[in-house]
């Protein structure tokens, strides 16, 4: 339960922020170009919305049973000719409902097996998943509108957990790494933590390297959207948003490539 009970608090956090965004836009602001080249500012919150419209109702019940996806076309038909506001209000309205449909859901349930978008995993993974979604859409939209956000606290954490879990393949098949190399990356601002991997075979996350190949040092939120593929490495590397030490020629590779989804 306590695990559940986590998730939850996250996503209603990841939430709460993401409506006090779109509550303070103005007509010409839910047509601003967000960092993900797909989403205008509507576009972003037409695509939350869709997907928690798509969840509600839908209870995983094993690895057969994957979300009805098809139901964004429904969502969007209804909602196509709702001004940014009306849409708001549908989305704060849905997601009312879909928060109290999981406290209501047995542990379980919420830790049941189930698809997810990485594959076969639980339900609560799912979750996890979409607190990871939210935290980085909204950035999406705040970063180029110039508004301040609060990097730091759990919702982050279990955003970082994405890519953290990740790090391996950026690190081996993003970045290159040679055999018998390793990596720690010093975060700052917003969470100040270090993430470590080294290559032995293949790359592979570790708990911890005092004496690594290469440090790369990057500002929090400009490390999440480099790995998300939000922004161009040579502008942060320009800005001083990330640098290394040690090897100078990984250190590079690694700053220019760790874009691993988008």
């Amino acid at each position: 339960m306590a695990e559940q009970s986590r998730t939850l608090e996250n996503l209603r956090k990841v939430w709460l922020s993401v409506d006090a965004l779109f509550t303070g836009l103005s007509d010409d602001e839910w047509h601003s170009q967000s960092l993900c080249p797909d989403f205008d500012a509507r576009g972003i919150l037409d695509h939350l919305a869709g997907v928690e419209y798509v969840l509600w109702g839908w209870r995983p019940n094993g690895l057969e049973n994957p979300p009805p996806f098809e139901k964004m076309g429904e969502f969007a038909a209804e909602t196509k000719d709702l001004t940014g506001p009306q849409l708001l209000d549908r989305t704060e309205a849905l997601m009312h409902d879909r928060l109290r449909e999981m406290e209501a859901m047995r542990p379980d349930e919420f830790g049941g097996p189930s698809i997810t978008p990485a594959g076969p995993a639980t339900y609560d993974r799912f979750m996890e998943i979409r607190v990871f979604d939210f935290w980085v859409h909204e950035r999406d939209l705040r970063t180029p509108l110039d508004r301040p956000t609060d990097d730091g606290g759990p919702e982050a954490e279990m955003a970082l957990a994405e890519v953290h879990r990740s790090l391996g393949y950026i690190v081996g098949k993003k970045i290159g790494l040679p055999d018998g190399m390793s990596i720690r990356f010093d975060l700052h601002g917003g969470l100040d933590t270090s993430l470590s991997a080294a290559v032995d075979g293949r790359a592979a996350v570790v708990d911890r390297l005092d004496e690594p190949d290469v440090v790369v040092s990057a500002d929090f939120v400009t490390f999440m959207q480099l790995a998300c593929g939000r922004i161009d490495p040579e502008a942060q590397i320009e800005a001083g948003h990330i640098s290394w030490s040690g090897n100078d020629e990984w250190g590079a590779k690694t700053a220019r490539n760790l874009a691993y989804t988008m």
